[in-house]
């Protein structure tokens, strides 16, 4: 991976401080940011970001998007690094790359113009997803700017944790990202992350207030999201932002440093997604542990099925015009 030049620095007195996520590291000559994949050199700053470890295609709803573009692919992209440090992270060799626990990659440079126009050709999306894709927000806004000319939409897979600033700047490259809201309290959250909460509330107020297509996932991790009180609080956030973000209740599987700790059973799950429903949510799912039921979406209003879903794609759609083929009830999301 070669470092290339980057943005969203501002330069402090005799430093130079990134801007894009709310850690503010100030760097000296040399030296590489909490993320590990940006660094000072001389007067700039630096990325590894631009770069890719994957290049493959995906279903929307694997995302997971449920209410975005259903039945579509998504050409997707990992860039190294996070700015989070889950215990349990799937993908903590890709996610951590540069601190212990990472490991040593092999990432090819984005053509972006042959990306834009893979995708274009499959009338899919770009995705960046299994990494934080944040950190390769110059990435994101070049590929935006190729691929506006062609309508193909950027979307992300996010833990959310940006400055104001560097949100409001992304804000019209993305056509929808994916939040994951991991804790309802600060210390659980720097516990399982090593960083603020409050940050990542902040983003999805303002991507919302952007008019992104927003939807969120909450993992269920033992000692940080499990208690009815963690889970009421995040749906009761999520409902005061707008009742039909679509809320994704993810099954914990053990892995990395909480390989002790047990899965998430179907019965907390079914349970979290009536707290979901009684604050005020009118779309919650749980991907596979709950069956087809988990991923079917009900009209609002006559509460009969308008998708029905895979595990990971589409089965069926009944919905015309934003609207439930049953009744005409409009159903929030972007539907083509």
């Amino acid at each position: 991976m070669a470092w290339q030049s980057a943005d969203f620095y501002a330069t402090t007195g005799s430093g130079l401080t990134c801007t894009l996520c709310p850690l503010s590291c100030r760097l000296r000559d040399g030296e590489r940011g909490a993320c590990k994949v940006r660094r000072r050199r001389g007067d700039i700053v630096e990325t590894l970001t631009r770069a890719t470890t994957v290049a493959h295609w995906d279903q929307i709803e694997r995302k997971p998007f449920y209410h975005y573009r259903p039945g579509s692919k998504v050409l997707t992209l990992a860039p190294p690094g996070c700015t989070f440090r889950c215990s349990y992270c799937v993908n903590h060799r890709l996610s951590q790359y540069g601190r212990k626990g990472g490991a040593e990659l092999s990432a090819q440079p984005v053509d972006v113009a042959a990306v834009v126009r893979n995708a274009a050709e499959e009338g899919a999306a770009i995705g960046l997803s299994y990494s934080e894709p944040s950190l390769a927000a110059e990435l994101t806004l070049e590929l935006a700017r190729q691929a506006r000319p062609f309508g193909v939409p950027v979307v992300w897979k996010s833990n959310g944790f940006l400055t104001e600033v560097a949100a409001r700047r992304l804000a019209p490259a993305l056509s929808a990202v994916n939040i994951d809201v991991k804790a309802a309290e600060e210390e659980p959250h720097r516990r399982l992350t090593g960083v603020s909460l409050a940050p990542v509330l902040e983003t999805v107020r303002c991507l919302h207030d952007a008019g992104i297509w927003l939807e969120v996932s909450t993992p269920l991790i033992p000692g940080t999201s499990t208690e009815e009180g963690q889970l009421a609080w995040i749906a009761e956030f999520l409902a005061s932002v707008d009742r039909d973000i679509p809320w994704h209740l993810l099954r914990f599987t053990p892995t990395f440093r909480m390989t002790d700790s047990r899965p998430t059973a179907p019965e907390e799950l079914s349970a979290a997604r009536e707290i979901g429903r009684a604050a005020g949510l009118r779309h919650v799912y749980v991907e596979r542990a709950l069956g087809s039921e988990g991923r079917t979406t009900r009209c609002p209003r006559c509460t009969r099925t308008v998708v029905t879903r895979k595990v990971w794609g589409l089965n069926e759609v009944n919905i015309e015009d934003g609207a439930c083929g049953h009744c005409g009830t409009g159903v929030a999301g972007v539907w083509r």
